[in-house]
């Protein structure tokens, strides 16, 4: 697992995402840069993929493991799904290696800017909306210990 802190905030984070995405003015283009991008995604151990990592609310077959190290949030997560697979990366830019109250209090208003909601599937919108809320929830979870 990579365990480097971030350079960059958050917000520098997604102004780059915005930047990236909405350079491509073909809707299809941005699908084929986030599929690249799930293809960055550092393997995840087999041992991971288990049912308490599992995303329910995804059509997709989704698993996210995030321990924590030095007060520090560190994720791998896997899909069966391409799209997802990017989705998943997208996210573990914006999240990993933060602390919890960076993840609680992350904006996502980026998600629009980059316009790839507005393409999205209501399927694969649910899916987003529950990894989000998974990784929030483990922040969340750990500022309240």
């Amino acid at each position: 697992m990579d365990l480097s802190v971030p350079s960059k905030t958050i917000a520098e984070v997604q102004d780059d995402l915005v930047k990236r995405f909405t350079h491509f003015t073909d809707p299809k283009d941005r699908y084929r840069f986030l599929i690249d991008m799930g293809k960055t995604l550092q393997r995840m151990d087999e041992s991971f993929a288990t049912e308490e990592n599992r995303i329910h609310g995804c059509q997709s077959q989704v698993w996210i493991h995030i321990q924590e190290n030095q007060g520090r949030l560190f994720m791998q997560a896997r899909s069966d799904a391409a799209i997802v697979s990017g989705l998943i990366a997208l996210l573990l830019r914006i999240y990993n290696g933060r602390t919890p109250q960076e993840i609680a209090t992350a904006p996502l208003d980026f998600l629009g800017k980059i316009g790839l909601l507005q393409q999205l599937s209501p399927n694969r919108s649910t899916g987003l909306y529950h990894m989000i809320k998974r990784i929030q929830s483990e922040g969340q979870k750990r500022l309240a210990a």
